[in-house]
């Protein structure tokens, strides 16, 4: 049992002390018998000497459910999902179910199938009252459904969702797409949350242009003051491999030979992908896992010159031959 639990336990049975406590204190009005009980099944507090009602509609302050060990205290709950900003109405309002079931797991009969259609309609069309939250909710599903082709976790949606809030709310949308403002938030979030992803990946699974992405990105970025480290190379290392079916010699090879080379300079004013490929591809000539430039060209999105030139680059400031 965790220690927030038990204190919680602790603090309910003192409160159910002081009230029974409080109880055994009081003194009937009518007999000034102090032997006031309370009645297990009406909730009543009633004098035991001449049966007076002291007080009666007490509220109870605890849950409706029954609960007969800590288990079932802890998963019976009457809170609903917590709020996400990932929704134009941050998950407030209800939803209905698209099963044709009733309560009992029923089917319902076809008049009843078609008054939910409707009504389920309507409740879609109740839940924007205007053009700006039905331009939030394109944008946030666009987040949504771009983040999930992209594999990143829940909290980059989140953070691009936020982003894009702030881009509406200081109306920097005005003249520009929503598709690509909705592309430079979750380019921005996933550097925020150091997932790193490369334009081009995020181009392959948006509906605008790369650079328009990259303007609108730095259009937004400077606006909103949004702090953003430099990428680094390293971070892509081990998707890369991955991806290249790289054992983790290479993967761990690839990193020392950014570090060591970055530390030298070299990495100011280059591509943290090619950058990364380039390291990758010496580490696999390395250690005996030779993969073509090609193929780490593919995986990473560069052409095969830009590997060329790093790779020489590196080789040279590690003091070893081509």
């Amino acid at each position: 049992m965790s220690r927030p639990t038990r204190q919680r336990e602790r603090e309910g049975d003192r409160q159910e002390e002081t009230a029974e406590e409080a109880e055994a204190a009081r003194v009937c009005p009518e007999c000034g018998a102090d032997r006031i009980v309370k009645s297990s099944d009406r909730g009543e507090l009633i004098c035991d000497e001449c049966g007076l009602v002291v007080e009666e509609d007490q509220i109870d302050p605890g849950p409706e459910w029954r609960a007969f060990n800590h288990s079932e205290r802890q998963n019976k709950s009457r809170v609903g999902a917590p709020t996400t900003q990932t929704m134009h109405d941050k998950g407030l309002t209800t939803q209905i179910d698209w099963k044709d079931k009733d309560a009992y797991g029923r089917s319902i009969s076809s008049e009843k199938r078609s008054q939910m259609h409707r009504l389920r309609k309507w409740q879609e069309r109740i839940r924007t009252k205007d053009a700006g939250e039905r331009n939030l909710q394109f944008a946030l599903s666009e987040i949504d459904r771009m983040a999930s082709a992209l594999g990143v976790p829940r909290s980059v949606r989140e953070v691009a969702s936020v982003i894009y809030r702030r881009a509406l709310k200081e109306d920097l949308i005005r003249g520009r797409s929503i598709e690509g403002v909705a592309t430079s938030a979750l380019y921005a979030a996933c550097r925020k949350e150091g997932i790193p992803r490369s334009l081009e990946e995020i181009s392959e699974v948006s509906r605008v242009e790369r650079k328009e992405i990259g303007r609108t990105y730095r259009y937004v970025s400077q606006e909103l003051a949004l702090e953003m480290e430099p990428v680094d190379p390293k971070k892509y290392v081990p998707r890369f491999c991955s991806e290249l079916d790289l054992s983790e010699e290479v993967q761990t090879k690839a990193s020392d030979i950014i570090e060591t080379t970055a530390e030298k300079g070299l990495l100011s004013g280059k591509s943290p992908t090619g950058y990364a490929a380039a390291a990758i591809y010496a580490a696999s000539l390395l250690c005996n896992e030779k993969k073509t430039q090609r193929e780490v060209a593919d995986v990473a999105q560069v052409t095969e010159v830009t590997i060329r030139n790093r790779y020489q680059e590196q080789i040279e400031a590690l003091g070893l031959r081509a």
